[in-house]
């Protein structure tokens, strides 16, 4: 059972509690909602989780997964080669949640997702920048040529046959599969045109971390850092480029890392739905979606808000973004 399953039942319980006329109160009175949303019980289950991990029978390769914990360095940390742990994790993003920090429920103080334009660096540091408040930049990708430039044939032609980012091997690049059976970006670029556009077999969603340093200077020549940033947040020099078919989109999920991403919508339309984390379920509205069209920029603290994606264009969908801090 995946985390949205999860989140989807308990969303049902307290909306059956709710309807019985229980208030917030009342119901987090219930020993087990007490048991579910306690600190100490969370982290109990936490160890409890990571000590099956280490006790199951067979051994696999772990890598790295999108924005989930480092399980080679967490385990290094304290004294574990994982290379010598016999295990089998069926969902490292299920495990990463539960490892990490407690979200401050005042980014819930929000009645939708804003758009706007023509924002000023002081007011977007002012009302967005660190507040946790979503915003839509309906300009933000204002002037780049990366709104006619890129392309699936722009990207495949971008990386030569010995591009790191082809496979899968170096630990500096990352590529995110999703839900697809694709075990490397060099896949993705072999498909059949009409598997790229969607005509036959399942539609496709895929994501990668840009490592390869010659690739990075030609798209930076297509793009900047979005107006809105002062020259003082330090921003990533690392490109995240999502890319994928009508119908498809990044299941529910939340980021683990430390900065405020931006995304911007290079081709076609997706539609963002963010969600509570669990600790916030009593104090903030259900979820929030948005729709980002073609040239819109998308700010929001993904290590905050559960996400969902689906591309919802008759086009294929390309975003590319950063983070900030």
């Amino acid at each position: 059972m995946d985390l949205s399953t999860y989140q989807r039942r308990y969303d049902l319980f307290v909306r059956r509690a709710r309807a019985l006329g229980l208030s917030d109160s009342e119901i987090l009175a219930i020993p087990s909602v007490k048991r579910v949303v306690s600190p100490r019980s969370r982290w109990k289950t936490a160890l409890l989780v990571a000590a099956l991990v280490l006790c199951v029978g067979v051994v696999i390769e772990v890598q790295y997964v999108y924005h989930v914990i480092d399980l080679k360095s967490t385990f290094a940390r304290v004294g574990v080669d994982i290379s010598e742990i016999q295990c089998v994790v069926d969902n490292f993003e299920f495990i990463a949640d539960m490892f990490r920090p407690y979200v401050d429920c005042s980014v819930c103080n929000i009645t939708g997702i804003d758009r706007i334009s023509n924002i000023s660096q002081r007011e977007f540091l002012r009302k967005y920048a660190y507040s946790g408040r979503p915003v839509v930049i309906t300009d933000g990708a204002r002037g780049w040529s990366a709104l006619d430039k890129f392309s699936f044939e722009f990207f495949k032609e971008l990386y030569v046959p010995d591009s790191p980012n082809l496979e899968t091997t170096d630990r500096e690049c990352q590529f995110f599969p999703y839900q697809t059976k694709f075990e490397s970006l060099g896949e993705v670029f072999n498909m059949s045109e009409d598997r790229r556009d969607g005509v036959v077999g399942e539609p496709w969603y895929i994501g990668w971390s840009n490592c390869d340093s010659s690739a990075s200077r030609v798209l930076r020549q297509h793009y900047t850092a979005p107006y809105f940033l002062t020259r003082t947040m330090e921003s990533s020099k690392t490109d995240w480029i999502f890319m994928g078919s009508p119908g498809y989109g990044a299941h529910l999920h939340i980021d683990a890392i430390d900065r405020t991403s931006w995304q911007a919508q290079i081709k076609g339309r997706k539609e963002w739905t963010l969600e509570p984390p669990p600790e916030c379920y009593f104090e903030c509205p259900p979820l929030h979606s948005t729709i980002l069209e073609t040239g819109d920029i998308f700010v929001v603290e993904t290590m905050k808000w559960f996400h969902k994606t689906l591309i919802v264009s008759n086009e294929m969908s390309i975003t590319i973004g950063s983070e900030f801090g």
